[in-house]
């Protein structure tokens, strides 16, 4: 099978949910307009070529709802030809996006192809406007909200509150490093809003503030040890990547800048749903052949930093790889964006670096896991 491979990647500057910028904004209008930057910066790709673009939600509802990937393919102008379509995976939606297309191409169904994560958490909460909970899935506490499974993680393995607030301090230290450096001026686009100001980077990092995180109650447990500060904020952003056949890049001029190696997904206790990273990355490993010694960068998503923590020291991996630009307990986690977001950034981080390999993974609500493994260039 041919190498497929990421040609590009951009995203929207990450927002508050409250108060935030691109509360102006329409998910659809956010999307629309990374996808639209995309392809501009992009002149050489053939519109009429793009097979589909697929989009990635954890709650496909109300403004992203009547199939958005769709709608974002017809409102950025692509040709009618152009499949749209929407995928829900909760929080690993647009990184399935990504593995549903690399797998489409290397199977010679289309050459070129657009995987897009969005999330609006202040238009629609978490959850949606209307859930239904099935009776026997409640008995078996399927239901559980993602606070309780990361005290669940905290207990098992001891994990302190002052650890888990020393981790969540670190991750805004390097997104605020990471912004002051430039890491992220190819990765994120500016967004002009309807008041005429313009929104150029991520609302949530900053400066830590050790004596205001130790004032905070438990947000999940009162007896419990996870807190605002520890967990990844509520915020709405967009993210796409341009995903492309080996023999298509190099017939149209360009370059990739990452090989996708392999994917995987794996289900796990939904109690636990933060160990979901280590059984995901464990079936990726063995289809890449590959060790976790072998990767330079990886991006684990932070929903919380009890949960990254437990995946940190039950699998062993090595801390000092591990989201050098900052995470989501720093920059935010707008769900459904979250999982093309960290692909992109582990390429980014790849480049900064200048590594080989790198991984991309995160936890899923009801207990699930989604891994990438991508190779420089």
């Amino acid at each position: 099978m041919e190498h497929i491979g990421i040609v590009d990647f951009c995203r929207s500057p990450i927002s508050k949910a409250k108060d935030g910028g691109l509360n102006q904004l329409s998910i659809l209008e956010i999307a629309t307009r990374v996808v639209r930057a995309l392809l501009d910066r992009n002149p050489a790709v053939p519109r009429d070529l793009i097979e589909v673009v697929a989009a990635g939600c954890a709650f496909p509802e109300a403004e992203a709802g009547f199939n958005i990937g769709r709608c974002i393919s017809v409102k950025a102008g692509l040709p009618a030809e152009v499949a749209g379509l929407t995928l829900n995976q909760f929080c690993g939606s647009s990184q399935t996006t990504v593995a549903l297309i690399a797998d489409m191409l290397a199977v010679g169904k289309g050459k070129i192809g657009i995987a897009v994560g969005l999330e609006h958490m202040k238009h629609i909460p978490m959850g949606g406007f209307n859930p239904l909970f099935d009776k026997e899935l409640s008995e078996m506490n399927f239901y559980i909200g993602m606070g309780d499974t990361a005290e669940n993680l905290a207990k098992e393995l001891q994990i302190s509150r002052e650890d888990q607030e020393a981790y969540s301090m670190y991750s805004h230290e390097k997104a605020l490093a990471a912004w002051a450096s430039g890491a992220f001026d190819r990765e994120v686009i500016p967004m002009s809003l309807p008041d005429g100001s313009t929104l150029i980077k991520d609302e949530c990092p900053m400066p830590p503030n050790p004596e205001k995180m130790r004032s905070l109650s438990p947000a999940f447990d009162i007896k419990g040890s996870v807190t605002a500060a520890t967990s990844s904020p509520v915020t709405s952003g967009a993210g796409a990547a341009l995903i492309m056949t080996e023999g298509m890049a190099k017939e149209l001029g360009l370059s990739l800048r990452a090989t996708i190696v392999t994917t995987a997904m794996a289900g796990c206790d939904w109690t636990r749903m933060g160990m979901g990273p280590l059984p995901a990355t464990e079936k990726a490993l063995t289809r890449a052949k590959m060790k976790m010694d072998d990767f330079d960068v990886i991006e684990l998503n932070e929903a919380f930093a009890a949960q990254s923590l437990y995946v940190i020291r039950k699998g062993g991996w090595d801390e000092r790889k591990i989201n050098l630009l900052g995470g989501a307990i720093a920059l935010g986690h707008p769900l459904g964006m979250s999982g093309v977001r960290i692909v992109g950034t582990a390429i980014t981080a790849l480049e900064q670096t200048g590594g080989t390999f790198a991984l991309a993974t995160m936890c899923v609500g009801g207990g699930q896991g989604v891994s990438t493994i991508l190779k420089r260039g």
